[in-house]
Protein backbone atom coordinates (compact mmCIF):
# COMPACT_ATOMS: atom_id res chain seq x y z
CA UNK A 1 0.00 0.00 0.00
CA UNK A 2 1.35 3.88 -1.06
CA UNK A 3 1.34 5.85 2.02
CA UNK A 4 0.78 9.70 2.50
CA UNK A 5 1.71 11.95 5.46
CA UNK A 6 -0.47 15.68 6.25
CA UNK A 7 1.46 18.08 7.92
CA UNK A 8 -1.50 20.40 8.45
CA UNK A 9 -3.51 21.63 11.64
CA UNK A 10 -6.35 19.71 13.21
CA UNK A 11 -10.00 20.76 12.58
CA UNK A 12 -12.09 19.38 15.58
CA UNK A 13 -15.45 19.57 13.26
CA UNK A 14 -14.04 17.11 10.96
CA UNK A 15 -14.36 19.17 7.67
CA UNK A 16 -10.83 20.70 7.12
CA UNK A 17 -7.46 20.43 8.25
CA UNK A 18 -5.69 16.46 8.74
CA UNK A 19 -9.34 15.11 9.35
CA UNK A 20 -9.84 16.02 5.62
CA UNK A 21 -6.74 14.87 4.81
CA UNK A 22 -7.16 11.69 6.40
CA UNK A 23 -10.26 10.57 4.66
CA UNK A 24 -9.29 11.78 1.67
CA UNK A 25 -6.00 9.66 1.54
CA UNK A 26 -8.19 6.70 2.69
CA UNK A 27 -10.90 7.46 0.18
CA UNK A 28 -8.03 7.04 -2.83
CA UNK A 29 -6.59 3.59 -1.15
CA UNK A 30 -3.57 5.04 0.85
CA UNK A 31 -2.38 4.78 3.57
CA UNK A 32 -2.66 8.43 5.55
CA UNK A 33 -0.37 9.88 8.61
CA UNK A 34 -0.28 13.53 10.34
CA UNK A 35 1.87 15.55 11.86
CA UNK A 36 -0.19 18.03 13.93
CA UNK A 37 1.02 21.33 13.59
CA UNK A 38 -1.39 23.14 15.54
CA UNK A 39 -5.36 22.40 17.40
CA UNK A 40 -7.85 24.53 16.36
CA UNK A 41 -11.54 24.89 17.80
CA UNK A 42 -13.72 25.33 14.96
CA UNK A 43 -16.90 24.18 13.81
CA UNK A 44 -18.70 25.02 10.35
CA UNK A 45 -19.72 28.66 11.23
CA UNK A 46 -16.23 29.83 12.13
CA UNK A 47 -12.48 29.30 14.41
CA UNK A 48 -12.56 29.89 18.37
CA UNK A 49 -9.38 28.49 19.02
CA UNK A 50 -6.28 27.88 17.88
CA UNK A 51 -3.07 26.26 20.05
CA UNK A 52 0.09 26.06 18.12
CA UNK A 53 2.46 22.96 18.65
CA UNK A 54 6.23 23.92 19.67
CA UNK A 55 8.66 23.42 16.18
CA UNK A 56 10.33 20.70 18.77
CA UNK A 57 7.69 18.41 18.95
CA UNK A 58 6.38 19.12 15.10
CA UNK A 59 10.00 17.65 14.91
CA UNK A 60 9.95 15.06 17.02
CA UNK A 61 6.48 13.73 14.72
CA UNK A 62 8.40 14.00 11.38
CA UNK A 63 11.19 12.07 12.58
CA UNK A 64 8.94 9.42 13.91
CA UNK A 65 7.20 8.98 10.35
CA UNK A 66 10.30 9.05 8.78
CA UNK A 67 12.52 6.99 10.59
CA UNK A 68 9.74 4.11 10.28
CA UNK A 69 7.05 4.68 7.45
CA UNK A 70 8.83 6.58 4.99
CA UNK A 71 5.43 8.60 3.14
CA UNK A 72 5.64 8.09 -0.73
CA UNK A 73 4.06 12.20 -0.81
CA UNK A 74 3.71 14.78 1.17
CA UNK A 75 0.92 17.46 1.76
CA UNK A 76 1.51 20.40 3.79
CA UNK A 77 -1.30 22.66 4.76
CA UNK A 78 -1.72 25.72 6.92
CA UNK A 79 1.32 26.55 8.83
CA UNK A 80 1.06 29.80 10.45
CA UNK A 81 4.22 30.29 12.17
CA UNK A 82 7.57 30.93 10.84
CA UNK A 83 9.37 28.67 13.35
CA UNK A 84 6.93 25.48 12.39
CA UNK A 85 8.35 26.03 8.41
CA UNK A 86 11.35 26.23 9.39
CA UNK A 87 11.39 22.98 11.11
CA UNK A 88 9.08 21.43 8.76
CA UNK A 89 11.74 22.66 5.52
CA UNK A 90 14.67 21.08 7.67
CA UNK A 91 13.13 17.48 8.43
CA UNK A 92 11.88 17.31 4.83
CA UNK A 93 15.78 18.40 3.46
CA UNK A 94 16.89 15.30 6.03
CA UNK A 95 15.22 12.59 4.74
CA UNK A 96 15.15 13.69 1.00
CA UNK A 97 11.01 13.83 1.02
CA UNK A 98 9.30 13.11 -2.12
CA UNK A 99 6.17 14.15 -3.85
CA UNK A 100 5.91 17.18 -1.77
CA UNK A 101 2.23 19.15 -2.17
CA UNK A 102 2.17 22.65 -0.88
CA UNK A 103 -1.09 24.28 -0.66
CA UNK A 104 -0.07 27.90 0.72
CA UNK A 105 -2.73 29.00 2.98
CA UNK A 106 -2.59 32.66 3.53
CA UNK A 107 -5.59 34.70 3.12
CA UNK A 108 -8.98 33.68 4.54
CA UNK A 109 -12.52 33.32 2.31
CA UNK A 110 -13.36 36.54 4.17
CA UNK A 111 -9.96 38.67 2.24
CA UNK A 112 -8.13 38.30 5.75
CA UNK A 113 -4.57 36.94 6.30
CA UNK A 114 -4.07 34.24 8.10
CA UNK A 115 -0.22 33.76 8.40
CA UNK A 116 2.35 36.87 9.34
CA UNK A 117 4.69 38.57 7.18
CA UNK A 118 7.65 36.54 8.22
CA UNK A 119 5.73 33.08 8.01
CA UNK A 120 5.01 34.43 4.56
CA UNK A 121 8.61 34.75 3.84
CA UNK A 122 9.60 31.68 5.39
CA UNK A 123 7.27 29.58 3.24
CA UNK A 124 7.95 31.15 0.23
CA UNK A 125 11.78 30.91 0.81
CA UNK A 126 12.05 27.65 2.83
CA UNK A 127 9.08 25.70 1.46
CA UNK A 128 8.14 26.33 -1.62
CA UNK A 129 11.10 25.60 -3.45
CA UNK A 130 10.78 22.24 -1.70
CA UNK A 131 7.62 21.28 -3.64
CA UNK A 132 6.64 19.72 -6.04
CA UNK A 133 3.86 21.66 -7.00
CA UNK A 134 1.94 24.80 -4.80
CA UNK A 135 -1.60 24.93 -5.29
CA UNK A 136 -2.95 28.50 -4.68
CA UNK A 137 -6.17 30.15 -4.92
CA UNK A 138 -6.16 33.65 -6.47
CA UNK A 139 -5.81 35.46 -3.23
CA UNK A 140 -3.07 33.96 -2.23
CA UNK A 141 -1.67 34.43 -5.48
CA UNK A 142 -2.57 37.92 -5.20
CA UNK A 143 0.13 37.76 -2.34
CA UNK A 144 3.09 35.58 -4.04
CA UNK A 145 3.08 37.95 -6.94
CA UNK A 146 2.09 41.25 -5.47
CA UNK A 147 0.06 41.46 -8.36
CA UNK A 148 -3.96 42.07 -8.72
CA UNK A 149 -5.69 38.70 -10.86
CA UNK A 150 -8.38 39.81 -12.54
CA UNK A 151 -9.09 37.83 -15.48
CA UNK A 152 -7.63 33.86 -17.09
CA UNK A 153 -4.58 36.05 -18.50
CA UNK A 154 -3.41 36.95 -15.29
CA UNK A 155 -3.98 33.31 -13.54
CA UNK A 156 -1.80 31.69 -16.63
CA UNK A 157 0.81 35.16 -16.31
CA UNK A 158 1.02 34.08 -12.43
CA UNK A 159 1.04 31.03 -12.61
CA UNK A 160 4.66 31.13 -14.63
CA UNK A 161 5.55 34.40 -12.39
CA UNK A 162 5.43 32.06 -9.41
CA UNK A 163 6.96 29.06 -10.94
CA UNK A 164 9.88 30.73 -12.03
CA UNK A 165 10.30 32.64 -8.96
CA UNK A 166 9.88 29.53 -6.56
CA UNK A 167 11.25 26.38 -8.71
CA UNK A 168 7.83 24.88 -8.28
CA UNK A 169 4.77 23.58 -10.49
CA UNK A 170 1.98 25.65 -9.66
CA UNK A 171 -1.63 24.60 -9.68
CA UNK A 172 -3.40 27.95 -9.79
CA UNK A 173 -7.38 27.69 -8.29
CA UNK A 174 -9.72 30.26 -9.99
CA UNK A 175 -12.73 28.93 -7.82
CA UNK A 176 -12.62 32.58 -6.20
CA UNK A 177 -15.73 33.56 -9.14
CA UNK A 178 -13.20 34.16 -11.67
CA UNK A 179 -13.33 31.22 -13.22
CA UNK A 180 -15.48 29.27 -11.51
CA UNK A 181 -13.95 25.57 -11.42
CA UNK A 182 -11.29 25.83 -14.23
CA UNK A 183 -7.88 26.26 -12.78
CA UNK A 184 -4.51 26.49 -14.70
CA UNK A 185 -2.05 24.09 -14.03
CA UNK A 186 2.05 25.32 -15.08
CA UNK A 187 4.84 23.12 -14.90
CA UNK A 188 7.54 25.28 -15.57
CA UNK A 189 7.46 24.55 -19.24
CA UNK A 190 3.80 24.31 -20.41
CA UNK A 191 0.36 25.58 -18.92
CA UNK A 192 -2.89 23.76 -19.24
CA UNK A 193 -6.27 24.57 -17.81
CA UNK A 194 -7.83 22.21 -16.19
CA UNK A 195 -11.62 22.48 -16.55
CA UNK A 196 -13.78 21.49 -13.99
CA UNK A 197 -17.54 21.40 -12.95
CA UNK A 198 -18.59 23.98 -10.78
CA UNK A 199 -21.66 22.22 -8.20
CA UNK A 200 -23.96 24.50 -6.65
CA UNK A 201 -23.23 23.75 -3.18
CA UNK A 202 -22.69 26.16 0.06
CA UNK A 203 -21.09 23.53 1.56
CA UNK A 204 -17.50 24.05 0.75
CA UNK A 205 -15.58 24.06 3.83
CA UNK A 206 -12.13 22.08 3.43
CA UNK A 207 -12.16 21.80 -0.28
CA UNK A 208 -8.52 23.56 -0.59
CA UNK A 209 -7.22 20.46 1.48
CA UNK A 210 -9.12 17.63 0.14
CA UNK A 211 -8.07 19.21 -3.18
CA UNK A 212 -4.23 19.38 -2.24
CA UNK A 213 -4.77 15.75 -0.22
CA UNK A 214 -5.93 14.01 -3.34
CA UNK A 215 -3.47 15.02 -5.27
CA UNK A 216 -0.78 14.10 -3.07
CA UNK A 217 -2.61 10.59 -2.73
CA UNK A 218 -2.14 10.18 -6.69
CA UNK A 219 1.36 10.92 -6.57
CA UNK A 220 2.20 8.76 -4.00
CA UNK A 221 0.47 6.11 -6.31
CA UNK A 222 2.36 7.12 -9.07
CA UNK A 223 0.46 9.28 -11.86
CA UNK A 224 2.44 12.02 -13.47
CA UNK A 225 1.30 15.80 -12.07
CA UNK A 226 -1.51 16.03 -14.96
CA UNK A 227 -3.05 13.16 -13.89
CA UNK A 228 -3.09 13.55 -10.55
CA UNK A 229 -4.72 17.16 -10.66
CA UNK A 230 -7.50 15.64 -13.15
CA UNK A 231 -8.06 12.69 -10.75
CA UNK A 232 -8.13 14.92 -7.45
CA UNK A 233 -10.68 17.38 -9.54
CA UNK A 234 -13.09 14.37 -10.35
CA UNK A 235 -12.82 13.54 -6.30
CA UNK A 236 -13.40 16.89 -5.15
CA UNK A 237 -16.02 17.43 -7.34
CA UNK A 238 -18.18 14.03 -6.49
CA UNK A 239 -17.49 14.98 -3.10
CA UNK A 240 -19.30 18.44 -3.38
CA UNK A 241 -22.11 16.60 -5.63
CA UNK A 242 -23.09 14.65 -2.90
CA UNK A 243 -24.61 17.22 -1.42
CA UNK A 244 -23.94 16.50 2.34
CA UNK A 245 -25.73 19.16 4.77
CA UNK A 246 -24.20 19.25 8.33
CA UNK A 247 -24.11 21.85 10.77
CA UNK A 248 -25.44 25.58 11.16
CA UNK A 249 -22.52 27.06 8.24
CA UNK A 250 -20.48 26.34 5.67
CA UNK A 251 -20.48 22.45 5.88
CA UNK A 252 -18.09 19.60 5.36
CA UNK A 253 -18.53 17.70 2.11
CA UNK A 254 -18.56 13.71 1.69
CA UNK A 255 -15.14 12.45 1.04
CA UNK A 256 -16.94 9.05 1.28
CA UNK A 257 -19.10 9.38 -1.61
CA UNK A 258 -17.52 6.69 -3.54
CA UNK A 259 -16.63 4.38 -0.46
CA UNK A 260 -18.52 1.27 -0.92
CA UNK A 261 -18.17 -1.24 1.81
CA UNK A 262 -20.31 -4.22 3.79
CA UNK A 263 -19.36 -1.85 7.56
CA UNK A 264 -20.07 1.32 5.85
CA UNK A 265 -23.67 0.67 4.79
CA UNK A 266 -26.27 2.22 7.39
Amino acid sequence: MKTALTIAGSDCSGGAGIQADLKTMTAHGVYGMSAVTALTAQNTTGVTGIMEVTPEFLGMQLDSIFTDIVPDAVKIGMVASAGLIGMIAQKLKAYHAQNIVLDPVMVATSGARLISEDAVSALTEQLMPLACVVTPNIPEAEVLTENKICTPADMEHAARQIAEQYGSAVLLKGGHSLSDANDYLYDGETGIWMRGERIDNPNTHGTGCTLSSAIASNLAKGYGLADAVRRAKQYLSGALADQLDLGAGSGPMNHAFDLHSEFAES
